[in-house]
């Protein structure tokens, strides 16, 4: 027997979101936009997400690839004033971080990641 559904929640979007929203609900099987947007909320209030997780994660990812680009700054200036430089460490760790955002984006998509190797090539400077 269906649930008797009295109450109405609203939400604008633009044209184009709702749109997108329809695809996305039907692609991942449902029959409705409601119906998948219930599952959204249902999901998110018994594993009590509040959104705050994400949007944590991806600024600790932001400044450390903010940190990751002025060491390459300053490597491409000692490597333009001749200097002998090693990057494997700055750039080991920008792979690193990479993978972890692919990884945030995947979960966020709920789709697999697109970096299929764990570690990239040894790259030799």
């Amino acid at each position: 027997m269906p649930i008797a559904r009295t109450s109405r929640l609203s939400v604008r979007a633009s044209p184009a979101e709702l749109n997108r929203w329809n695809s996305v609900a039907h692609h991942l099987g449902h029959s409705t936009t409601a119906h998948w947007i219930r599952a959204l909320l249902a999901t998110s209030e018994l594993a009590g997400d509040d959104g705050q997780k994400v949007s944590s994660e991806l600024y600790s990812l932001r400044h450390a690839l903010s940190r990751i680009g002025n060491n390459l700054n300053q490597l491409a200036y000692s490597a333009h004033c001749g200097d002998h430089i090693h990057c494997g460490e700055t750039l080991t760790e920008l792979a690193y971080r990479l993978h972890q955002i692919d990884e945030l984006l995947a979960q966020s998509r709920n789709r697999p990641p697109r970096r299929r190797c764990p570690r990239p090539a040894t790259t030799l400077h």
